[in-house]
């Protein structure tokens, strides 16, 4: 489970094809030096990844077929940068929202345009998925905890604090880019369970 608070950022190093999908290597220094658990889950740009390799200066993580299919990993090219989260802990503070690392689809930029120190966002959400965007609710985007501004059609609409610009790579967005997008867990388990309810007497 993650936060949707970014960490740190990272690089692509190199992205190597496999029979069942890519390795992905991962240039991140600044986490480096605290150390990796073999195993362990990293959200890459809010993809839940398994570390399969750590070194001084990165970790290595492997893309199924599935995951190259599904997120917009798949576009990544080595100088990519990534933003990075390590799972959350018991009991250590819940500052953004509840995002699990599955990916539900990808997002295109639309336009990222200056208004003061920040930005306004819009971005295409998938016609399927924006049944589970709702005006100040929460979206995960490409690991980032948003809140969403307005929701028109299909064009989702955020601002981004100059902090978040600091902390993660949204600030280097371009139109047309995709963007793993991951909708609030909630909605998804209420979608689930209010039929069944609203058939009960």
């Amino acid at each position: 489970m993650f936060t949707g608070l970014i960490q740190s950022r990272g690089t692509v190093v190199q992205r190597v094809a496999r029979a069942t999908g890519a390795r992905l290597t991962i240039d991140a220094p600044e986490w480096a030096v605290n150390g990796w658990v073999l195993g362990e889950s990293i959200a890459v740009n809010g993809v839940c990844l398994t570390l399969v390799e750590g070194s001084a200066s990165g970790f290595c993580a492997d893309l199924s077929a599935e995951t190259l299919a599904r997120t917009a990993l798949s576009s990544l090219r080595p100088g990519h940068a990534l933003n990075l989260e390590r799972a959350l802990k018991v009991g250590e503070s819940l500052g953004g929202h509840l995002v699990t690392g599955h990916v539900d689809g990808v997002a295109t930029v639309l336009r990222l345009e200056r208004d003061g120190d920040g930005r306004r966002l819009a971005l295409e959400i998938p016609q399927a998925l924006t049944r589970y965007v709702a005006r100040k609710g929460s979206l995960c985007v490409d690991g980032v905890s948003l809140t969403v501004n307005a929701i028109e059609g299909t064009v989702a609409h955020f601002a981004i604090v100059p902090h978040t610009l600091s902390a993660t790579t949204l600030g280097g967005l371009v139109p047309d880019a995709p963007v793993n997008i991951e909708v609030d867990l909630i909605a998804r388990y209420l979608e689930r369970l209010l039929p069944e309810f609203m058939g009960r007497p």
